[in-house]
């Protein structure tokens, strides 16, 4: 059984997801994570954010699994914060993301290209992809449901 996209708000990760990300600086975080910061002062000074807010959302990415707080191996006294698998996951959504505005006109006309750090070449366009490789449109995308389940709304016999 399928059912149109619309039909399945009440029952997806979406806004479980959002929540446990939080805002914009979680995502900024992130990125600076995925760019090699690791400390708390690094975030801070490349960021531009808030002691207090910076301390937050840290501590929310670590409670959530998605960073990592260890003791540096030099010194003990010390921490850098890690992407954990689960937050290295986030990555093609944040170059989705990244790509929306820059298509869109989100930030500054001119900036850095995300590229293959073999290559040097930039990165193609993050796209939603078959099994099989092929581009999917919106409108290729079906709900399935597990054996068994009913869809929480039925396709029209129209549909």
């Amino acid at each position: 059984m399928k059912h149109s996209l619309a039909q399945d708000l009440g029952q997806c990760a979406l806004p479980s997801a959002l929540e446990m990300m939080g805002e914009r600086w979680s995502f900024l975080i992130l990125r600076g994570a995925m760019g090699g910061l690791r400390h708390f002062e690094e975030f801070q000074s490349v960021l531009g954010i808030a002691r207090n807010i910076l301390a937050n959302r840290l501590t929310r990415l670590v409670e959530n699994g998605i960073m990592a707080r260890q003791p540096m191996q030099c010194d003990r006294r010390k921490v850098e914060y890690r992407l954990t698998e689960k937050g290295l996951e986030l990555a093609p959504v944040m170059v989705a993301l990244r790509q929306w505005g820059e298509r869109w006109g989100c930030g500054p006309q001119f900036c850095q290209v995300l590229a293959d750090s073999r290559d040097r070449q930039p990165i193609r366009r993050m796209t939603i992809q078959s099994h099989d490789g092929r581009d999917l449109a919106v409108e290729d995308l079906v709900w399935l449901c597990p054996d068994g389940a009913k869809p929480v709304v039925q396709e029209s016999a129209a549909a």
